[in-house]
């Protein structure tokens, strides 16, 4: 996969523009420019600062992450409806504050490596993944992460042809040589996510050498103040701006004759805005949908009720207003425990707790299902949709990110390893984007296809890949990379170009693999057979991500704030509160 230093320009002839182009006011013209030019000054001061210093400024940046944590995720939470005591709250401590928080560590790690010569994997485990890939372990990389995301793991894989040197050699991407400038960016920042936009500018100035001006999206405006005082140590020496505004303003800044870069995190529609006339490369985060391969075996009443709430899970987090967001569940038609899993997949989801449908357009796009599916099921009082489809019908669930509380079943012929290669067949060619993938499969089932299943998990397309966990715990590490599979281009990316994240800096990155446990503590233990399976024992209880966790609020919030002072007494009183998910 390109990195954003690499990656595609736009091939329409630019067409011409001035500043009354695009409706602003001069004043508004006026402050962007200056914004620029303060960036493009901040770029010369970038390329004087040692590794050293930059590990130190990345440092900084941390602390004044802490400072803000708890009104971030307060702010973020009260913008999307979830009031004090809300049982969803704790969503916006991990997706918001947390997830700054770990990227910071890691790219500190990652710089300071570099300062004393290392290569920032010169530690890190690698082995060789089917088609002779080279596969780098990613996470976990300590014993805290070992103990607090136990059984949970990610591996970045490289393009075919990629040696271990290569790898270990061109880790680092532009800070491998911090002296040389990566011009000016643009990151439109996405609106449902309110890491999204931090973590993409850090991207932007690590991978590249690349100051910015931070374009927030509206619905997160609320948070401009609180991304100012985080971002300060950035702000304040001109590495970053931080502006408002719509697509009068994106239109602007993406045409601008000093911007050398645009990375984009939102839609196709928005993407495809950006493309004609664009004169610089772009990087972009489109989303698609996401299948959920539900693999045949002999699973518990237990396994079905956890495995259908994490299911449910992959939909409703975040009101399922995420690119991530499972979307089409594929089950074998053939599996004798297909109608006790659509049961308990049909009662998990009505019983999820209720929250505001928020993000914009989300109301017509349910709309949209509602006038395609004049037969779904709506649970949840009439707020989500649950979409059983045969395939002549199952055209608009796998070809539209309905981005809503909209979850659709489809059934594939076929056990063991035929199933695998159909479900695998159809995810690729039926389902629209290559974001990312989930599969779940028990332990004895997955030890029983073995190296079938590995196989087929590198046949599927898709730029994440989690086993018995959701792609979303590779979007949180910020050691995995997130971004579609490779291949997209200006004319055809069904889920955007390049990649984000990657704070070990890899160059030729072709996927991040996630495994994590199917079934949790203490009936992981159960299968402590599995254990030669990577992910197949855990020690921890029902993750607190869970929609269905009755102490995920406050498990999230004790998680980031140990990321935050290492206090391990509160520690441990956040993992009893864990066990009483």
């Amino acid at each position: 996969m390109t990195t954003p230093a690499k990656s595609t320009p736009a091939t329409t002839p630019p067409t011409p523009t001035s500043p009354s182009d695009h409706g602003l006011a001069e004043d508004v013209r006026a402050g962007l420019d200056l914004a620029i030019a303060a960036v493009a000054a901040g770029g010369r001061t970038w390329a004087l600062l040692t590794l050293g210093q930059r590990r130190t400024l990345l440092q900084r940046i941390r602390a004044s992450v802490a400072t803000v944590a708890d009104e971030w995720a307060d702010v973020a939470a009260t913008s999307k409806g979830l009031g004090p005591g809300h049982p969803l709250r704790g969503e916006e401590w991990l997706s918001g504050p947390y997830a700054a928080l770990v990227a910071l560590d890691a790219y500190a790690d990652t710089v300071g490596a570099l300062a004393r010569g290392e290569s920032p994997i010169a530690r890190a485990a690698i082995r060789r993944a089917p088609g002779g890939r080279v596969a780098v372990r990613t996470s976990p990389l300590t014993a805290t992460d070992r103990l607090l995301l136990s059984g949970y793991s990610t591996e970045v894989w490289l393009e075919p042809g990629t040696s271990v040197a290569d790898a270990r050699g061109s880790a680092g991407l532009a800070q491998r040589h911090p002296e040389e400038p990566g011009g000016v960016g643009v990151v439109l920042g996405a609106g449902n996510v309110s890491s999204i936009p931090f973590l993409d500018v850090l991207y932007e100035l690590l991978s590249a050498n690349r100051t910015a001006i931070l374009k927030v999206n509206p619905t997160q405006d609320a948070l401009v103040p609180v991304f100012e005082r985080a971002l300060a140590p950035l702000i304040e020496p001109g590495f970053l701006r931080i502006v408002r505004g719509g697509g009068d303003v994106g239109a602007y800044l993406t045409r601008h004759p000093s911007i050398d870069h645009v990375h984009v995190t939102g839609s196709e529609a928005t993407f495809r805005a950006i493309v004609p006339g664009l004169t610089v490369p772009i990087t972009a985060e489109l989303g698609g949908v996401s299948p959920i391969i539900v693999v045949p075996g002999d699973w518990s009443d237990a396994d079905l009720r956890f495995q259908a709430e994490h299911v449910v899970t992959m939909r409703l987090q975040n009101a399922g207003h995420n690119c991530i967001a499972g979307q089409v569940v594929i089950v074998s038609s053939d599996w004798s425990q297909r109608d006790a899993f659509l049961r308990e997949l049909r009662t998990a989801y009505d019983r999820a707790p209720q929250r505001t449908v928020w993000y914009p357009g989300s109301e017509a796009r349910m709309d949209a299902a509602r006038a395609a599916y004049p037969d779904a099921a709506w649970c949840g009082d009439g707020t989500r949709a649950l979409v059983v489809a045969d395939a002549a019908e199952a055209a608009a669930v796998e070809q539209t990110e309905y981005f809503a509380p909209v979850l659709g079943v489809v059934s594939v012929a076929g056990l063991g390893q035929d199933f695998v290669d159909a479900a695998v067949a159809h995810a690729n060619e039926r389902l629209m984007g290559t974001l990312g993938a989930n599969v779940l499969v028990d332990p004895v089932t997955q030890r029983a296809l073995g190296d079938g299943f590995e196989r087929a998990m590198a046949d599927l397309r898709y730029g994440t890949v989690a086993i018995n966990a959701w792609t979303a715990f590779g979007f949180l590490t910020p050691t995995a990379t997130w971004g579609a599979f490779p291949g997209g281009t200006v004319d055809d990316a069904p889920s955007g170009i390049g990649v984000v994240h990657n704070a070990f800096l890899l160059d030729r990155v072709e996927r991040t693999v996630v495994r994590g446990p199917f079934r949790p503590f203490p009936r992981s233990l159960s299968t402590a057979r599995a254990q030669r399976l990577r992910g197949g024992l855990s020690v921890l209880p029902k993750p607190p991500w869970f929609v269905t966790s009755r102490t995920g609020a406050a498990v999230s919030e004790g998680f980031t704030r140990f990321r935050i002072d290492g206090d391990w007494a509160k520690m441990a009183v956040t993992l009893l509160r864990a066990f009483r998910a």
